[in-house]
């Protein structure tokens, strides 16, 4: 599998809820990164972030952009069931056909 359908099965996990797909998709020394949270583990991802996909009404990938190394960028839109649209973009590094660190970069709300 490419690091890009890597990415994108990882984000079909999290939209569809499917933990055991994800779960074998994150390394076991991943770390996420977000304005909200420093560098949690695997565990605390699957605890705090991974449950959040319910919020959303749709949600778009935009751009899937590897780099030449281990890294792909994705930019993606969403819309709340509380009614914004936001645009955020995440750099995830994949080594071995799985997501070793994700970082997520906010965006703001679009019109």
């Amino acid at each position: 599998m490419s690091k890009v359908d890597t990415v994108r099965a990882m984000f079909e996990s999290y939209l569809t809820q499917d933990r055991e797909a994800a779960d074998r998709l994150l390394a076991e020394e991943f770390v996420f990164t977000s304005p909200q949270d420093d560098h949690i583990d695997k565990r605390a991802f699957f605890e705090r972030c991974f449950p959040t996909a319910d919020r959303f009404v749709s949600h778009e990938m935009l751009h899937v952009v590897p780099t030449e190394g281990d890294d792909v960028f994705v930019m993606y839109e969403y819309q709340l069931k509380t009614g914004g649209r936001h645009r955020n973009v995440e750099l995830l590094t994949v080594r071995e056909d799985r997501i070793t660190e994700t970082q997520v970069f906010f965006g703001g709300r679009v019109r």
